[in-house]
């Protein structure tokens, strides 16, 4: 029998990790996902957007719009920032981290100050923010190669069903 021919790639592989990461989140309107990766692509940390450890995300604002204080932004981690400090304890330079959203400002310093090396990501839809042009221009001036994935498939379909394992 031949080996399987229909196998994803590594590209939709760990950022399929990074989508499923996401599904952590208890954001109602936005889960991003994040995943890291070594020279031989192995994941080293995952993360996605939440509050941090200890902060209950039972008393603090899941709201967009608002005073600054009465919204989630003062008080949530992005995950590409959670998947940084959640890392397996290495060093993370030449990594490259997956993610389902082009990086804000605060992130991409800490992906420039980890070594990470390359951002591969699936969404730019703030591409014409300010903190999202300051980002960019960050990143690219710290030499951190950006590529937006052309997934090879449009999905993945997990089962928990044990007939299908």
């Amino acid at each position: 029998m031949p080996k399987r021919a229909d196998y994803i790639s590594w590209d939709d592989y760990f950022m399929g990790v990074a989508l499923l990461s996401g599904k952590r989140s208890k954001d109602p309107s936005t889960q991003v996902g994040a995943c890291i990766v070594n020279t031989q692509n192995k994941i080293v940390g995952v993360g996605y957007n939440g509050l941090p450890i200890g902060v209950s995300d039972d008393q603090f604002p899941w709201e967009k719009e608002g005073s600054y204080l009465d919204t989630k932004y003062p008080y949530v981690c992005h995950a590409e920032l959670n998947a940084i400090l959640n890392n397996i304890g290495i060093n993370l330079e030449g990594c490259k981290i997956y993610t389902a959203l082009f990086p804000c400002n605060e992130c991409s310093k800490a992906i420039i100050q980890s070594g990470i090396k390359e951002v591969i990501y699936l969404s730019d839809k703030h591409a014409a923010k300010e903190s999202s042009i300051a980002s960019r221009k960050m990143l690219q001036t710290a030499g951190v190669t950006l590529r937006k994935i052309i997934p090879g498939t449009s999905e993945v379909v997990l089962s928990f069903s044990e007939d299908q394992v």
